[in-house]
């Protein structure tokens, strides 16, 4: 059995103090110092084990897309069903995906945060409805879309994205979705 860290407790308070002010705070106004503070330690330390801000998110951030069970949803709604998800669950946690989006483009740790949950909780919920076979073309044009929309509109919020009605988002999106997980042309994808 692996002996823990003597440095354990100090890196779980720095964690617990960094999960509480990123989920109350947001990322931006979060800062090493105010963890440090809440851990009731030096900054100096939050820097030792983490490296960074970008680095101290990473490790305490826990991102759960909650993908809805979609054994009962009809097969043609799928793809309106899984946009609708994703705009709430980014709009209830309005924090966390765009910091992690921001901090993932120029931090190894936090891509690989983001690559983790594409893996763990989008490629088997697309695995289920289209087969493994069809799963990573399926997975990553989905990713194109969804990614895209949550830079445009949270991200970088740009006016036209965020002025979007959500039924307009659901509408269109889960269109184009509902293509990939049919392997149709747009036109034809509410026919699955």
């Amino acid at each position: 059995m692996e002996k823990p860290l003597r440095s354990q407790p100090t890196r779980d308070r720095i964690l617990d103090a960094a999960r509480r002010l990123f989920a109350e705070e947001g990322y931006d106004r979060t800062t090493i110092r105010t963890v440090a503070a809440a851990a009731d330690i030096h900054p100096s330390m939050v820097m030792r084990y983490y490296g960074s801000k970008e680095g101290l998110f990473a490790a305490a951030a826990d991102f759960d897309l909650a993908i809805p069970d979609l054994a009962n949803v009809p097969r043609s709604e799928i793809g309106k069903t899984l946009v609708r998800h994703f705009v709430e669950r980014w709009e209830a946690r309005a924090e966390e995906l765009p910091a992690l989006l921001r901090v993932a483009v120029t931090y190894e740790p936090a891509r690989e945060k983001l690559l983790q949950l594409f893996r763990e909780q989008v490629a088997p919920t697309v695995a289920n409805i289209c087969g493994p076979e069809r799963a990573p073309v399926c997975a990553a044009l989905m990713a194109t879309q969804t990614l895209g929309l949550a830079l445009t509109r949270y991200v970088l919020r740009l006016p036209p994205v965020v002025a979007l009605p959500v039924e307009v988002i659901v509408e269109r999106l889960g269109t184009t979705l509902q293509s990939y997980l049919a392997d149709q042309p747009p036109d034809r994808a509410g026919d699955a």
